[in-house]
């Protein structure tokens, strides 16, 4: 999975999936400019420790060039302006990753729209559709320059789960089904220029957050099984990273343009593992097993 030469934007890098991307994409060679508004010298609303220089610095590490960049991808003028230092510095873009959200402290679980705080879900709104189509728009008619490119939108869940299943809120689920819409719209527009578009769904995250909220940490994630026993099909951000990196080396991904990804079903196609060798496959666990309520057991699943 060679992407020594190409140039990769991860949009949303600070944490989380974004964070596990953009190291994948550096362990195959790439340059990746990481973005996100957390830096070591300022804080995003989140109020979390990670920083896009951590990011950065993880992808140098692992064999690539990591280059951050502070951007609130809310503010088209500040997006303009990082690609145009994109192509002053690179003068091409073949890999785009549009993972902004931002929304973890905004939704509540199981509320109407009546119920729900509006200015948060509207908020919502803004930070996990609005980001991802002003960073298109900036960003794409640099990519198309050059055959080959490749446009990875982020989510939760598979358009096929999303469909039948409602999630959390009328805008949590709003914002995610938009996601997998607009890679599949984004193909259409991309086609004739050589460039794909997908979306593509972590399962179970062990993200900084979700970890710090099990008190566990990635050493023993397991102990968290003990209160959420479902948890045990979960996945680093390493694995949807992989599956990215896989993707972005593949001549032939054109196969998958329009489509909605999941990381285990990736993992299926490539043969690629998570970071212990298993191939965690949560979004055929959660409605076999997880939904279907049977007892924990990732038996087959991973």
């Amino acid at each position: 999975m060679s992407l020594h030469g190409k140039i990769a934007l991860v949009a949303g890098a600070s944490r989380g999936a974004g964070r596990g991307i953009a190291a994948e994409l550096g362990a195959a060679g790439a340059t990746v400019y990481v973005t996100g508004r957390t830096t070591r010298q300022q804080q995003s609303e989140y109020q979390r420790p990670e920083t896009i220089e951590e990011t950065a610095d993880i992808v140098t590490r692992l064999g690539g060039k990591g280059i951050a960049v502070q951007v609130d991808h809310l503010i088209a003028t500040d997006v303009a302006r990082l690609i145009e230092r994109i192509r002053d510095e690179q003068g091409r873009l073949d890999i785009l990753i549009n993972d902004i959200w931002g929304g973890e402290k905004l939704f509540e679980w199981n509320k109407a729209v009546w119920e729900h705080n509006l200015d948060n879900g509207l908020r919502l709104l803004r930070l996990g559709i609005d980001t991802h189509l002003i960073t298109a728009h900036h960003a794409l008619p640099l990519m198309i320059e050059h055959k080959g490119g490749l446009l990875v939108e982020v989510t939760d869940g598979t358009a096929e789960y999303n469909a039948d299943h409602y999630r959390l809120s009328p805008f949590y689920d709003l914002a995610k089904v938009a996601v997998n819409r607009m890679a599949w719209a984004h193909a259409k527009d991309l086609e004739p220029h050589g460039a794909v578009a997908v979306s593509i769904t972590p399962g179970w995250l062990r993200s900084e957050m979700m970890l710090e909220a099990f008190g566990v940490r990635e050493e023993n994630w397991q102990d968290a099984t003990k209160n959420v026993p479902h948890f045990v099909i979960s996945e680093t951000p390493r694995f949807v990273g992989r599956a990215v990196a896989a993707l972005a080396a593949d001549p032939d991904k054109a196969r998958f343009n329009g489509q909605s990804l999941s990381s285990g079903g990736v993992a299926k196609v490539y043969g690629f593992t998570d970071l212990d060798g298993s191939q965690p496959d949560a979004w055929r666990y959660v409605p076999e097993v997880q939904e279907a309520g049977k007892p924990a057991d990732a038996t087959g699943y991973r």
